[in-house]
Parts: structure tokens; sequence; C-alpha cells
């Protein structure tokens, strides 16, 4: 008797659309948005790149749009490889003399910019601008294109240093050249002003030694970095610029 008594009274409920109680009712899910406001802290870590371009582009007025752009699309295609795991992106514009800011981390998820500062080149790949890239182990030349960060830091022979792993023919080279972040004393302001340029570097990307170790421990274990340059051959062909 009491079992047909709850049959009868689930039947009501279900003809007139009304929840059942529990244990009874169901969990019907929310509709999630595929993309989200990149400004917010719940924000899907693939973002618009034409909206997180104009918002970023608000705080870095000195990095070229299209070049912001194409560090974003590397972004989304490191992502979706799962490559990425803190939704930072490095960016260096090597199109820049070294006498200015070229270098940024970026926080996509917030769109905030972290870092900007000077950024050295190797020796053999310019004097105040780079012109000339390499990914030959001895070269004493930058390398082009997209990376990630190693894991942790190390102490080497210019002190607190990440190493790069490339992820592209024109940088597969870059772990085993010791190609890495590192500080150095001619990667500074009063050096660009002295002189006009930056000192020289093997082939790293140095910045100066104040700024290492806060710029190394935020972007370490498996972050983007991005370095650019208007080679036209990396730029047809690179996969993760499609």
């Amino acid at each position: 008797m009491k079992k047909k008594y709850l049959l009868f009274i689930m039947a009501i409920f279900c003809i007139m659309g009304a929840s059942l109680p529990w244990p009874f009712s169901t969990v019907t899910p929310s509709p999630v948005k595929a993309i989200q406001n990149p400004g917010s802290p719940n924000t899907n870590p693939i973002v618009s790149v034409n909206q997180s371009t104009r918002l970023i582009q608000a705080q870095a007025t000195n990095l070229n749009p299209e070049i912001l752009k194409l560090g974003l699309t590397a972004y989304t295609h490191v992502k979706k490889k799962g490559l990425e795991k803190k939704d930072l992106i490095t960016i260096i514009d090597y199109s820049k003399p070294s006498s200015e800011k070229r270098l940024w981390v970026i926080d996509v998820r917030k769109s905030k910019v972290l870092f900007n500062t000077w950024v050295s080149h190797g020796k053999n790949s310019g004097q105040m601008r780079a012109t000339s890239f390499s990914n030959q182990p001895g070269s004493l030349k930058s390398s082009l294109g997209v990376f990630v960060t190693d894991n942790e830091p190390y102490m080497g022979g210019n002190g607190y240093s990440l190493r790069l792993n490339g992820l592209e023919p024109v940088n597969s080279n870059a772990y085993r050249r010791a190609v890495v972040i590192h500080g150095a004393w001619y990667a500074n302001s009063a050096v660009a002003k002295k002189y006009g340029q930056l000192g020289r570097s093997f082939g790293c990307p140095a910045v100066s030694p104040e700024l290492a170790k806060p710029l190394i421990n935020t972007i370490k274990n498996h972050t983007l970095v991005f370095v650019y340059y208007p080679d036209k051959n990396w730029l047809k062909h690179s996969a993760f610029l499609a």
C-alpha cells in the first residue's frame, strides 16, 4: 500500500512538471560558456586572441599588436597540446634594438603584464639589432620560435638560470645548446643608456641580475616563451602560428 502511494505521488509531480524531492530529484548541469571574459578569474585558458590582444595592448603599449597576436596564437596551440601549465607567455621581440625594452611576461588568464624589461641577444646575432639566428651548437646566436621553460631553475656559471626547451625545427637544439634565461651585468638599463645597446650573450636571453630570480621563478615549470623576428620562412612554416 505504501509503495503504491509513493508511485502515485511521483506520477503527480511528473504530470505537474514539478521537481521531485530528494532522493528522487535529478541534477541538470548548468550550460558552460565556451569562452569567458578574459578579465575574469574563472577565465577559460583558451581565450579569444583578438579580445586578449586588446586588453593586453592597453598595458603593453610598446608591444606590437601583431606580434602579440602571433604569440597568443602560439599560446593556444601549446595550451591545447598540454605543454603549458601556468597560463603565462613570455614574448621577446628581436625586431627591436637591444636599447629598448623588448621582453614581456604576460598573465594570459588575467590579461596582465607582469614584467617588461631589457633582454640580450647572442653575440653572433648582431650588434645593437639581432639580424641572424641559428639552431646550431657553437653558433653563439639566438634562436627563434616557440619554447617552453624547464621545470626548475639551477645555479650555473651565470648564476640563477632556467633552461628553455625548443618545440620547433628552428630551435630544437636549445636544450643541448644550454640556451637559458639568466642574469647578466650587461643586460640592464644603465648599460643600454651608456652604450646605446646591451652587451651580448653566447645565445641566451639574458636579463638584469636584479630581475633574473623573480622573473625566472614566475615563468618556470612549463610556460611558453615566444621569440619573434620577421623571418619569412619561420613565419610561413611554423605549426604554432597557423
